[in-house]
């Protein structure tokens, strides 16, 4: 299906309390998330039939649709609920989700305080973010063309939709230049993050992750951060100047959607795919497959 586009696909999509047929799930042009970016999103992964974290992915969509400034009309509860529910009733075992919520059409402005919240949740299979063969040789990037905006200026704790038009650009740019990702810098000039991901570095075994200061302190990050720790591994998070990258060895990325992946290059400063990171890529998918055996297993007794 990689090729079908996302408003063409067969299934059903939960919309406002109901399911309806994937085609059928649709806004008007006239939408305030659509022109002003007042939309909050998720993405998590299940494996074998398990939603990888669903409740610390539900919580965070409700408050970032608070940073916002708007409710989300069903509890974490009524949500989590239904994206297990989305994942049975499309006979899904292997799948991304998406949940989505944004201000409606009553109001058509920069204010839309009486705006309805609308809710939607989708899901299909994905694979990893990145190709087999990228993963396994590493993948390269390059300088981001933008920055990650200063804390005071954009409301960085949230998951939200507008935020992302930089990685959109920057993403687009990288891969006309034969890149697959780029490096952001935040407002100050130091390393931030990839365009939708997380990034971490290796030097004398230890792991170097930036400060997520003014971006988000992703999940995937996270749960990294608790295997390398329960392998004894050091972890700093600090600033990390853009001249330190050539005294790391190696460098990979976190997020749900690229789960754990090695880094190449980074725009003439190469890594090697170590010891490391491929523990923690092993790892990684260990921790996820974990939830899912022991789904089964709870199926099964």
């Amino acid at each position: 299906m990689a090729g079908i586009p996302f408003d063409q696909r067969e299934g059903v999509i939960w919309y406002d309390g109901e399911y309806v047929p994937w085609s059928d799930a649709k806004v008007h042009v006239l939408t305030h998330g659509l022109h002003y970016g007042s939309s909050v999103f998720e993405g998590q992964r299940a494996y074998g039939g398990d939603i990888f974290k669903l409740q610390e992915h539900t919580e965070r969509l409700h408050a970032s649709a608070r940073i916002l400034g708007f409710e989300i009309p069903w509890s974490v509860e009524e949500i989590n609920r239904v994206c297990n529910e989305l994942m049975e009733k499309s006979g899904l075992v292997d799948a991304y989700l998406r949940p989505v919520a944004w201000r409606g059409s009553e109001m058509m402005g920069i204010s839309a305080q009486h705006n309805k919240i609308h809710l939607a949740i989708a899901a299909w299979e994905w694979p990893s973010y990145f190709s087999p063969e990228e993963r396994l040789k590493g993948i390269r990037l390059d300088h981001a063309m933008y920055r990650r905006p200063a804390p005071e200026t954009a409301p960085y704790k949230a998951k939200a939709a507008g935020l992302y038009m930089i990685c959109t650009i920057s993403k687009h740019e990288a891969e006309r230049k034969g890149y697959t990702d780029a490096l952001m810098l935040d407002w100050r000039g130091n390393v931030a993050e990839a365009t939708g991901a997380n990034v971490f570095f290796v030097k004398d075994g230890a792991l170097h992750t930036p400060v997520p200061e003014c971006f988000l302190d992703g999940i995937t990050r996270q749960t990294v951060i608790e295997l390398a720790e329960r392998r004894g591994l050091a972890v700093h998070e600090r600033t990390i100047l853009p001249e330190e990258l050539s005294s790391f060895e190696q460098c990979f990325l976190t997020g749900t959607a690229a789960e754990v992946t090695p880094v190449s290059e980074i725009a003439g400063t190469f890594f090697e795919v170590g010891e490391i990171t491929q523990t923690l890529m092993r790892d990684y998918i260990a921790e996820v497959q974990g939830g899912a055996e022991a789904k089964a297993l709870r199926k099964a007794s």
